[in-house]
C-alpha cells in the first residue's frame, strides 16, 4: 500500500504566532491515525487567518498529493474567520452535506453550533473538510462524517483509505 498523504491546516492568528500551542491540528492527526491503517505522511501547516494564505496552502497540499485535507479554525462568524470562503474559492464542487451533518451533531452538545460554518469541497483529487477549532468538537464532527470520506475519495480518484474497522467503519457500496 502506498503512503497516504494527509494535509492538516490550522488557521489561527494566535497559534501561528506562538501565543498558544496548536492542540487542534494535533487532535485531527491523532483521530485520523486511529481511524486509518494506512502508512500516513502528515503535511501539517499552522498559518494565520488570512484568506489568500489559506487558499494557497490548500492548493499547495493538493498539488503535493494529499487526497484528504482537513482544516481547523476560521469557521465561526468573526470577521477574520474565512476558512469556508477560502475552501469555496479553491474547490470545483462543494459538498454541503458535510457541514449540515457536522452542525447537526454539534447542536446536540452546544447551542452555539448554529454559528459554525463547517464545510467541505472537492479540489481535483482532494477532499477538503473544514472542522471547528476545539478538539472535542473535532472528534465529534469527524466521527459523524468520516464513514463517507473513503468512498468520496474513491469517487474522485484519490488514494485508497483503509479504515481500522474496530474504530471506524467506512461505507463503500457493495459491488454487484
Amino acid at each position: 500500500m502506498d503512503r497516504l498523504k494527509l494535509g492538516i491546516i490550522t488557521a489561527s492568528d494566535r497559534a501561528s504566532s506562538g501565543v498558544y500551542e496548536d492542540i487542534s491540528g494535533r487532535a485531527i492527526m491523532e483521530t485520523l491515525k486511529e481511524y486509518l491503517k494506512n502508512d500516513i505522511e502528515e503535511l501539517y501547516r499552522c498559518i494565520p487567518d488570512e484568506q489568500a494564505m489559506i487558499e494557497q496552502t490548500m492548493i499547495e497540499l493538493e498539488e503535493a498529493g494529499c487526497s484528504l485535507i482537513v482544516t481547523t479554525g476560521g469557521t465561526g462568524p468573526a470577521p477574520r474567520d474565512v476558512t469556508p470562503e477560502a475552501t469555496e474559492n479553491v474547490c470545483q464542487k462543494m459538498l454541503p452535506g458535510f457541514g449540515e451533518l457536522m452542525r447537526s451533531v454539534s447542536l446536540q452538545y452546544v447551542p452555539t453550533a448554529i454559528l459554525s460554518r463547517q464545510s467541505a469541497g472537492i479540489r481535483n483529487r482532494a477532499l477538503i473538510i473544514n472542522l471547528p477549532g476545539k478538539p472535542k468538537s473535532i472528534r465529534e464532527c469527524l466521527d459523524a462524517v468520516f464513514p463517507a470520506v473513503p468512498y468520496c475519495i474513491d469517487l474522485i480518484g484519490g488514494a485508497y483509505l483503509e479504515c481500522d474497522e474496530s474504530v471506524m467503519k467506512a461505507f463503500r457500496p457493495k459491488s454487484k
